[in-house]
């Protein structure tokens, strides 16, 4: 899941962007409202955090463009204003929720994953299987055969994208893109070397193979 999040306050930014990549988010951040903007029209995400206070150009008039737009991306309003019409202001100019600061990290996460339900309107799975192997997406954890594996938080996040789509090869710049908030460097070689690591936890003690390559296009989870 990718989140942008337009915050000027670069503390603020830091604690929510580590927050939620420890979570399991792609996050991209912006520091003002028109890099923000930019973003949001030129990028695809499932949930965009934006704090009203911002140089440039202000959240509310950032919504207000992106809905005139059509972009239809769902928002959570961040905001110190605290009065039922700032809210109410914040709710009609496009935002879907609202969040007045200070507030709980837990809080502005389980609103992010509401968001995210209702948008999909389909129930969030609580777990993903592919032939014996398994994630609990509450608990974080991974099974092979009932088997516990324990990976690094970044294995985790590149396990559960792969296995989000079964069967379908993934290039490796949409790993990049879905797993590291960076953009692709053909240089680098960070994708092969997170995959062997992954391959070698799920793979090693198992006859039936699930991480496979597909020489010049990607990679596929699935049973072979």
């Amino acid at each position: 899941m990718r989140i942008l999040l337009v915050e000027d306050d670069l503390r603020t930014a830091s604690f929510i962007k580590n927050g939620l990549q420890q979570e399991g988010y792609v996050v991209e951040h912006a520091a003002d409202g028109e890099e923000g903007l930019n973003r949001a029209l030129v990028e695809s995400y499932d949930t965009a955090v934006i704090d009203i206070m911002l140089p440039r150009l202000d959240g509310l008039t950032l919504i207000k463009e992106l809905r005139r737009r059509k972009v239809l991306t769902p928002v959570i309003v961040l905001s110190a204003r605290n009065s039922v019409d700032d809210r109410i202001q914040g709710l009609e100019f496009g935002g879907d929720d609202y969040l007045v600061k200070p507030f709980a990290f837990a809080e502005l996460l389980a609103r992010i994953q509401a968001l995210i339900r209702r948008t999909h309107s389909v129930s969030e799975p609580t777990s993903l299987t592919v032939g014996d192997l398994s994630i609990d997406l509450i608990r974080r954890k991974v099974f092979r055969a009932g088997k516990e594996i324990l990976l690094q938080p970044r294995e985790y996040v590149l396990l559960e994208y792969l296995m989000r789509n079964p069967g379908r090869v993934i290039s490796k710049t949409m790993i990049m893109e879905h797993v590291w908030d960076y953009n692709f460097d053909p240089q680098t070689n960070v994708v092969e070397a997170r995959i062997c690591k992954l391959r070698d936890k799920i793979d090693r003690d198992s006859e039936t193979k699930m991480i496979h390559t597909v020489r010049g296009m990607g990679y596929v989870l699935e049973e072979k």
